[in-house]
């Protein structure tokens, strides 16, 4: 087992599944774990996590300096590298250059997590502090043209900070560093797969659920078709599954999600066309933030009608959501100093409907799920979809949600979808879509003056959703997908490609 220490990092549960997908097991704890329990699991190796605070700060998360004297390897990434530098007698400042994205390191000491390295690496930085003077006995083995200390190890007691963070898709060799560390530095075996956690997940929700019944909201997407399946799988027909049309799904999605359950074969499934209701309560709302609450609450709210008339049949004790890794991560649940960045409307239900919360892919990443998908025999035409956020378009109009922008932005995106599958370029690309931008520009057709909306085109690539870099659009595509929309979408008359990488964005606009 590896442990991994979370210091409120957006990033610390992405460090366990990087742990996990070469094959070793991870468990995540809060940084203030005592130490006697972290000895009772006998972990071959510990990783201190990044996470929003400052060692510079009078008040800060720390770790006991006891931790690195228990004679397990550790590995500390961006505030973990500056709070090791700190707690074993080093010197942190604040960095008179701030490192965000992408750069390019030099390795000065080609040994220990570093050995398969070449001398000039890609890695991702996002960090403001520095470590300017090491603890004793510990040598510098990277530093960039900003950074003299970017990386830094006691190679004896096998402590090994970096500045960088190696579990992003971007840092290019973070795996190999990870690997050296668990299986060089580490010597953890092999102990974790998607057929071991399938498993295990089935046991969890028959031990859980026994002979009540479970309900499920489902949206189509990828986390709810795999939830509802683990489910239906575990306990057959004491799963009810519902679905509600916000108004705000993609496309013709509305059919395609209900002939996607009746193809599993899902007997108890309703479907609730409730968009009236969602766009009233939108009405004039701007704020992004109480936009995602009232679509979470609209959620509920609609489920109390539908859980009444159940109720009377079925002896439902349990909600099932498809939650997953990246939505507990930017709702700051792994810890009490994690950064909030949005909420989400999955992580909430009134207390009054008295049902118990069961979250089957809670531990898995979206890779991971569709990957749990096709071990349960799902088609992968629907595993393979783009990501689809829980509050749908509403999420990708910025301001107020309309009928009318609804419209418009399901048109738009629905072209942007269809020319890059006809140009074989969907599968390529992580996520992609169209969000709406609540400003109007002039533009000329034909003769006349025209004032209409701005399309942006958001395509990223990623392995998780956790870091991304935009996708490199062929050009005469772009120029193609522009064309159709200003052409077919009345109400457009400019279309941006957005470039930016996340950090320092999200991928999402709201």
């Amino acid at each position: 087992m590896i442990i991994v220490l979370n210091f409120g990092s957006q990033f610390a549960h992405l460090i366990a599944r990087r742990i996990r997908d070469l094959g070793v097991r991870a468990e995540i704890f809060r940084y203030d774990v005592a130490l006697a329990e972290i000895m009772v699991l006998r972990p071959q190796g510990i990783i201190l996590s990044g996470g929003p605070s400052s060692v510079c700060a009078s008040v800060h998360p720390s770790v006991p300096k006891e931790l690195f004297e228990l004679g397990i390897p550790v590995l500390g990434i961006c505030y973990g590298e500056q709070l090791m530098a700190r707690v074993l007698g080093g010197m942190v400042a604040q960095g008179t250059i701030r490192e965000y994205g992408k750069e390019e390191v030099s390795i000065l000491k080609r040994s220990g997590i570093f050995k398969e390295l070449k001398a000039k690496e890609t890695v991702w930085f996002s960090h403001g502090d520095v470590v300017t003077e090491l603890p004793p006995d510990f040598m510098v083995t990277a530093s960039t043209s900003a950074v003299g200390i970017a990386a830094f190890a006691n190679l004896k007691k096998k402590l090994f900070g970096v500045q960088f963070h190696p579990e992003v898709s971007h840092t290019v060799r973070g795996n190999e560093i990870l690997s050296q560390f668990i299986f060089e530095i580490c010597k953890a075996p092999k102990d974790w797969s998607i057929k071991s956690v399938q498993g295990k997940i089935l046991n969890h929700i028959k031990d859980m659920v026994k002979d009540t019944h479970v309900l499920i909201g489902v949206s189509g997407g990828v986390d709810s078709l795999v939830a509802a399946t683990l489910l239906y799988k575990a306990l057959g027909d004491q799963v009810h599954a519902v679905f509600v049309d916000t108004g705000m799904l993609r496309e013709n999605e509305g059919a395609e999600v209900v002939a996607s359950f009746e193809q599993q074969q899902f007997k108890n499934l309703d479907a609730i066309n409730a968009s009236s209701l969602f766009l009233s309560r939108l009405r004039g709302i701007l704020d992004p933030e109480e936009k995602r609450k009232i679509i979470g609450h609209t959620f509920i709210n609609v489920f109390e009608k539908h859980i009444r008339r159940t109720l009377k049949a079925h002896p439902i004790k349990f909600f099932a959501q498809g939650t997953i890794y990246p939505d507990r991560i930017e709702s700051a649940q792994p810890s009490a100093h994690a950064s909030k960045i949005k909420s989400h409307h999955n992580l909430s239900i009134p207390d009054a409907f008295g049902f118990s919360i069961i979250e089957p892919l809670r531990d898995l990443y979206k890779d991971e799920v569709r990957r749990l998908g096709v071990a349960l025999g799902l088609p992968k035409e629907l595993l393979y979809r783009h990501p689809f956020p829980g509050p749908g378009l509403g999420v990708r109009i910025v301001g107020e949600v309309t009928r009318d922008r609804i419209a418009l932005l399901s048109r738009a995106d629905a072209i942007f979808r269809e020319e890059l599958k006809t140009s074989g370029e969907y599968g390529k690309i992580w996520q992609a879509f169209a969000a709406l931008l609540p400003i109007r520009t002039v533009g000329v057709m034909g003769d006349s003056r025209t004032y209409e909306y701005i399309i942006a085109l958001r395509a990223v690539d990623s392995i998780d959703g956790m870091s991304a870099d935009w996708h490199r659009m062929p050009p005469e595509l772009l120029q193609n997908i522009s064309k159709r929309i200003t052409r077919e979408v009345r109400g457009v008359n400019r279309v941006l490609y957005d470039i930016t990488q996340k950090p320092p964005a999200t991928i999402e606009y709201e």
